[in-house]
């Protein structure tokens, strides 16, 4: 074999990934697995999936990963992976949040891209330190607010930087779930146990879980950036320790105002993510549940709805698309497009070149910082009797 074709083998082979948590009972792990797999670009190769390191060497098993990289524990992966010529390129973090520091602090260190999930710590001091860690290794990090991968989101936000909205005036954001609507973590459920229990989740229940990916998705597509917030926090379900309904006025950067709803005790909804941005010229909205189309309405015209991949779609929304339009595409694909791009950012990372353009939408560390630094004020306007609280004008 000549040394351009190893080379060209090299450049087109699929990246190693590793996984941290994300075991037997965990939703998210799975999805993330499939996500990974979906297009092609990853091959899981070693895990640390449990806190348990028997239970984590034989879930690591189940999963076909050889006996050498199931490990107990993340730090032994870390170290080892760091060591070996097969190093995995990037590794997924899908823990309860109380785990997602420390992680992610191991394998930057050890040289390693980093997937993690939302939010990116329990703390405003761990997210700052860890974006410093990020910009320091050069390596690339990875957020997962999948919702930001969905083509039709990615199509709103480049009709808004396209001003085809105008001067953006009204942001309103709601996520509405009701499966807390009882106390659930009292019946030994592992997903309502860690999510309410401020050890593992933070301080931050609903706000942390649905708020932060209402939060990312009015920025994502607007462009703007929040400066204060005025914000009620409540706990309707007798005995729950974390909060379940939050409601949040927001002050953007200019004209711009806003209001977030999220809520996991809203009987009726089972994953309600929905945007409406109206501008001096149109409004557009979305919603999670029905995401294949974006309605776009001019003011003193009929409203026009767009489909993900017919007539109308953009660059953006195409480019995250799989499947003819009228085929419907979901949860697992849009959650897929934030692997794919950031596969395609390690492989030109790996080839010496510069990534797609179109492949660089992936929410940052910086998203992450500004999502926490989100939950600390929203919480602090709430002990304030809900006064208007200032978010940090530099995220680092």
């Amino acid at each position: 074999m000549t040394a351009n074709t190893q080379s060209t083998d090299a450049a087109n082979r699929r990246l190693r990934l590793g996984m941290v948590g994300g075991g037997p009972g965990s939703f998210i792990g799975a999805v993330h697995r499939i996500a990974a797999r979906l297009d092609d670009r990853f091959e899981l190769v070693a895990a640390a999936l449990s806190s348990n390191p028997e239970r984590s060497r034989a879930a690591a098993l189940e999963l076909h990963i050889v006996a050498e990289r199931a490990y107990g524990s993340f730090a032994e992966m870390a170290a080892a992976e760091a060591k070996r010529p097969d190093r995995i390129d990037a590794v997924s973090i899908v823990t309860p949040n109380h785990l997602h520091f420390a992680p992610a602090k191991a394998f930057l260190e050890a040289g390693i891209h980093v997937i993690c999930d939302k939010p990116l710590t329990t703390t405003v001091e761990d997210a700052v330190a860890l974006a410093q860690m990020v910009r320091r290794s050069g390596l690339i990090f990875g957020l997962t607010h999948n919702y930001t991968g969905y083509p039709l989101v990615r199509q709103a936000r480049e009709m808004i930087e396209a001003g085809e909205l105008g001067r953006i005036r009204v942001v309103q954001v709601e996520y509405a779930q009701d499966w807390l609507t009882t106390a659930l973590e009292t019946t030994g459920q592992k997903q309502a146990a860690w999510r309410t229990d401020p050890a593992q989740s933070g301080p931050g229940g609903s706000l942390g879980d649905i708020g932060t990916h209402a939060y990312n998705i009015a920025c994502f597509v607007t462009g703007l950036r929040c400066d204060q917030v005025a914000a009620d926090v409540s706990i309707f379900v007798p005995g729950r320790r974390l909060d379940d309904n939050v409601q949040v006025l927001l002050r953007f950067e200019g004209v711009a105002r806003g209001m977030l709803w999220a809520s996991q005790v809203a009987a009726g909804n089972e994953n309600n993510l929905r945007l409406r941005v109206y501008g001096e010229k149109a409004g557009i909205e979305w919603g999670q549940e029905n995401p294949n189309y974006l309605r776009f309405s001019p003011y003193g015209k009929p409203p026009v709805t767009i489909s993900r991949a017919g007539a109308g779609a953009t660059a953006s929304a195409k480019h995250a698309s799989r499947i003819p339009s009228g085929h419907p595409e979901g949860y697992l694909e849009a959650f897929a497009q934030l692997y794919a791009d950031l596969a395609e950012q390690i492989a030109a990372r790996n080839a010496g070149r510069a990534p797609a353009p179109a492949s660089l939408l992936v929410p940052g560390v910086e998203d992450g910082v500004a999502g926490v630094q989100f939950i600390s004020g929203v919480l602090e306007s709430s002990r304030q009797n809900s006064a208007w609280v200032n978010l940090p004008s530099s995220r680092l």
